[in-house]
């Protein structure tokens, strides 16, 4: 019988999980090898989370220098998510996901939510998981429907409808999920078939892109509530790139993360948020570009109503990057020796050989883990080639680069 090491199947995964800590990426193998190491912060998530259970939405937000290993721990916090069954969300700010945009950023964590054991969108699952006969579609129907949602027609509509045509029409019931996930749906097709329902003249009346996608993530949380997810965790990576945004729109960042942060969602929601950035960013931007001084200076000169608020919810969104930040610790000599062992092992187990001790890199308060793991896999490949080498790593660190690139704000499409 071949051992665990000499099945392909297991070895593949190996060669996997090593080739994944090289180029520092945080996939599943990858971080089930290393775990998290910042016992602190898990503690901290699991008070998050716990609160967002109990409908008291909030956020945290996570800083380290790049390569300190902010995306391996956020996939380590989705394992922990998902086994505590909550539904989990993954959302790299990019061109295409705005922090500034609302609309995008739900269309993104709608796209990547799952839950534990679920093939299809946790939201597409929660809908076919509803009772439509039972309590939990009753409140929630009511819920929705209450002025204290603050939803608009659509959302009650979308959802009585659903009861109705689950099982008799699947078209327009996918298209009833594709509105609750960020599709556009057609107002007068929704008004015909309120009419067909005794609903005489419904009102359906307009709501811009960004409020919608604000009210799709209260409506969307409470409909995987209704389905068993205790919450939804949301995971925001690469934060930083909101540096690179003209002076408006990183106005519209700074607020849109005070309004997670703060769980400022209108009512109670089961969301609790985990962004994400580079611990050099207060410096860099807020500090650096003084936007704690011109950007409120500049928006207030407008002398709008929208303005001023802008300022007041971007200048909260600046004072919890400043003092709200939790910095990933830095690799003790204990955790090194763990994580030493463990990709030695796996590396051995990888290739079928017994790798030798090995230098890496002098250790340094500001080395990063993700720099050590590196060093380490590449000189074992580097004498796995040639037993006689004797390979010396040096590290060079790259700077963050927060230059602005307008080109960000324009779509794909544009």
């Amino acid at each position: 019988m071949k051992s665990a090491n000499h099945d392909p199947a297991s070895r593949v995964a190996r060669r996997r999980a090593i080739e994944a800590l090289r180029a520092g990426v945080p996939s599943r193998d990858a971080v089930a090898a290393l775990g998290s190491g910042q016992s602190a912060i898990e503690d901290r998530f699991g008070a998050l989370r716990a609160a967002a259970a109990a409908g008291t939405a909030g956020g945290l937000l996570l800083g380290g220098g790049f390569g300190a290993g902010k995306s391996h721990l956020l996939e380590h916090l989705s394992r922990l998510a998902l086994d505590a069954d909550c539904t989990v969300s993954r959302v790299v700010i990019s061109k295409e996901t705005p922090l500034h945009d609302p609309a995008k950023v739900f269309r993104a964590a709608a796209d990547s939510a799952v839950r534990a054991g679920q093939a299809r969108p946790a939201i597409i699952e929660a809908a076919a998981a509803l009772d439509v006969d039972g309590r939990a579609y009753a409140e929630l129907l009511r819920w929705a429907s209450s002025s204290g949602s603050g939803l608009n027609e659509r959302f009650p509509a979308t959802l009585g409808l659903y009861a109705h045509v689950r099982e008799r029409d699947a078209v327009f019931a996918d298209m009833i999920l594709r509105f609750w996930s960020g599709d556009p749906i057609a107002v007068p097709e929704l008004r015909r078939r309120l009419r067909e329902q005794g609903e005489q003249r419904p009102a359906l009346p307009p709501v811009t892109a960004a409020e919608l996608g604000r009210q799709r993530l209260r409506f969307a949380s409470r409909l995987l509530a209704a389905a068993g997810s205790p919450a939804w965790v949301i995971l925001f990576d690469e934060v930083e790139l909101i540096g690179r945004y003209s002076l408006q729109q990183r106005a519209k960042s700074y607020a849109e993360l005070a309004r997670w942060m703060r769980g400022e969602h209108g009512g109670a929601i089961p969301v609790a948020a985990v962004f994400a950035m580079t611990d050099d960013f207060e410096a860099a931007v807020i500090t650096g570009r003084n936007d704690r001084e011109v950007l409120p200076a500049k928006l207030r000169a407008k002398d709008t109503p929208e303005a001023t608020a802008l300022a007041t919810a971007a200048q909260a969104g600046m004072r919890i990057i400043d003092r709200e930040t939790h910095l990933l610790t830095p690799p003790d000599d204990t955790e090194l020796k763990h994580a030493y062992g463990r990709v030695r092992e796996l590396h051995g187990a990888a290739f079928d050989w017994q790798p030798p001790e090995v230098t890496g890199l002098e250790r340094l308060g500001a080395t990063r883990m993700r720099q050590y793991v590196r060093a380490w896999i590449n000189e074992w490949d580097l004498v796995r080639l040639d037993p006689g080498y004797r390979p010396e790593t040096e590290m060079v660190d790259l700077p963050s680069d927060y230059s602005e690139d307008l080109d960000l704000e324009r779509t794909t499409a544009e």
